[in-house]
């Protein structure tokens, strides 16, 4: 299937590893232009070297200062002249808790999560009109099911499934469609990290594993990579306000079979 997207300008945020950086090879797989927004150079710069595609441009800069959320979409305006579709990925389980955490990294980590996927798409919008392009949230299962000690991060993805519906409403008279797509367990190298937070990490991942209904297996960031393209496709034109569960049935199906 063509996706049409030769040549669309997609900025990715967070596109320098994980997830983000399986959407940045998608787009590029398809001959678009991807811009990496990341705090992280060295990891965009070992992508840049991977891919060695003229169509992949670097913004470095932390999101979480709203400066730099400008400074990402103007970089990529100057750059292209254009741009087709906004991907907000960027944030981390931050495991900010109800009581192992405190008011003030709880603000912290909404800044981490969920403030700056407003902000660019704030900044975005005019080239996003002049397009009718689209915008692709990527949220969280902990949004709808909860996981514990991480009430920052639940929530800023719960804002984030929140605002993927409310742009859908405010943009639909400028084409504009805006949707979410919504990973379980997908192993990514901050997944990794997560797990070697417990005693034996090996056991927690076998208990995961054992709990998704679709082939017992993690979902691979390249699946959720390919939800994204075709939302930010043509062959989506009709489709907005949706959150859409890439997951193997984690959240709607484990609890009902056996």
């Amino acid at each position: 299937m063509d996706l049409d997207l030769k040549d669309k300008v997609v900025l990715i945020t967070g596109g320098a590893s994980g997830i983000g950086a399986a959407i940045v090879r998608g787009v590029i797989g398809e001959s678009g232009i991807a811009v990496i927004a990341d705090r992280c150079p060295e990891s965009a710069n070992h992508l840049v070297e991977e891919l060695k595609d003229a169509r992949l441009h670097i913004v470095a800069g932390d999101l979480t200062a709203v400066e730099n959320c400008k400074q990402a979409v103007d970089q990529t305006l100057a750059r292209y002249g254009r741009l087709d579709a906004l991907v907000n990925n960027a944030g981390v389980n931050d495991r900010v808790g109800l009581e192992r955490g405190n008011p003030a990294e709880y603000v912290a980590s909404l800044q981490r999560n969920l403030v700056h996927y407003y902000n660019m798409a704030h900044y975005a919008l005019p080239a996003l009109k002049e397009s009718g392009g689209s915008i692709v949230n990527i949220a969280s299962k902990t949004a709808v099911t909860g996981q514990g000690d991480t009430s920052g991060y639940a929530s800023a993805k719960g804002g984030v499934l929140a605002l993927t519906r409310e742009w859908a409403v405010e943009l639909a008279p400028y084409g504009i469609r805006s949707n979410a797509v919504v990973p379980a367990e997908v192993m990514t190298p901050l997944y990794r990290k997560w797990l070697q937070t417990f005693p034996n990490p090996d056991e927690k991942l076998a208990d995961i594993i054992s709990r998704i209904p679709l082939g017992k297996r993690m979902t691979t960031p390249d699946e959720i990579a390919s939800m994204v393209l075709f939302l930010i496709s043509g062959r989506a034109s009709h489709i907005t306000g949706q959150h859409l569960y890439v997951d193997g049935g984690y959240v709607h199906l484990d609890r009902a079979l056996p």
